[in-house]
């Protein structure tokens, strides 16, 4: 198996078998939120070393901006910036088809917003292979009359160890996937609530070294690590702040001449007429 490591990322690759042909190749994509290039030298983290020593450590990435969850995901699995796939923010508004994109709301649902660019999953699967997606940003839209082939509807609550069982299984089906794409949540949830260089963020860093260490496990378990080339990566990372590095709009700005759309690390407003 071959992995990535981008945190920057980190990538472990199979190994050189002539019995592994191209159509065999499988690949396994993981995205840690908001995990911070240097996260991995704050404390132990034996299982991203362990990938770093025989894979390949990529030590910076560039990320799209804006560099929040959604843009940067799809960027991902698109190979395009946000202005051009469309999903510029996790919040935003099309004055063309007067509509709002929120993860608050259903309308993220809405195929219109995704569909100026084609995902890796349909195009996986237009060329005859299956795909299939835990909980990764945007694989739960009917996106160009399609779905992935298995995929797990979003919910947060769903544990780590389910979504690898998942992962696991498709990789192993009768009709097994060449392309998995596995999301979590953490360590972004923690980060935007106590701060990137807080203390608590150690044991946030060592629980997601300890998960990675169960995804190996697993994908031994299931003989697919000598045949899966394994990405490990992140949508953006994040730095610590300040009260006083906030701009306050209302001192600038009568809030009764515009709509805010979304907010931090930059605001997108709508001027009203």
């Amino acid at each position: 198996m071959s992995p990535i490591l981008p945190c920057a990322e980190l990538i472990k690759g199979f190994e050189n078998d002539s019995k592994v042909s191209r159509e065999q190749q499988k690949v396994l994509v993981v995205s840690f939120d908001g995990f911070r290039w240097d996260y991995i030298y704050k404390v132990p983290t034996p299982h991203f070393h362990y990938i770093m020593k025989y894979g390949v450590h990529v030590k910076q990435v560039t990320n799209v901006f804006i560099t929040k969850t959604y843009p940067n995901h799809y960027t991902l699995v698109t190979g395009l910036f946000a202005e051009n796939h469309g999903i510029i923010a996790n919040d935003m508004f099309d004055p063309i088809h007067n509509k709002s994109f929120s993860l608050e709301h259903m309308n993220i649902y809405d195929s219109e917003f995704w569909e100026e660019a084609t995902p890796i999953w349909i195009t996986n699967q237009r060329a005859g292979h299956a795909s299939g997606a835990a909980m990764w940003p945007g694989t739960d839209v009917k996106i160009h009359e399609g779905f992935p082939t298995y995929y797990l509807p979003y919910n947060e609550s769903v544990s780590f160890e389910d979504r690898v069982a998942k992962i696991i299984e498709w990789f192993t089906a009768k009709d097994p996937i060449n392309l998995g794409l596995l999301y979590w949540e953490e360590p972004d949830d923690t980060g935007h609530d106590v701060g990137p260089d807080s203390p608590l963020m150690g044991p946030v860093i060592s629980d997601i070294d300890h998960k990675l260490g169960y995804l190996i496990k697993m994908l031994k378990k299931a003989k697919l690590w000598n045949n899966i080339n394994l990405i490990i990566t992140s949508d953006h990372g994040m730095t610590q702040c300040s009260k006083q590095r906030v701009i306050e709009l209302d001192r600038y700005l009568d809030k009764d001449h515009y709509t805010l759309i979304d907010h931090s690390p930059v605001a997108a407003i709508l001027p009203k007429e």
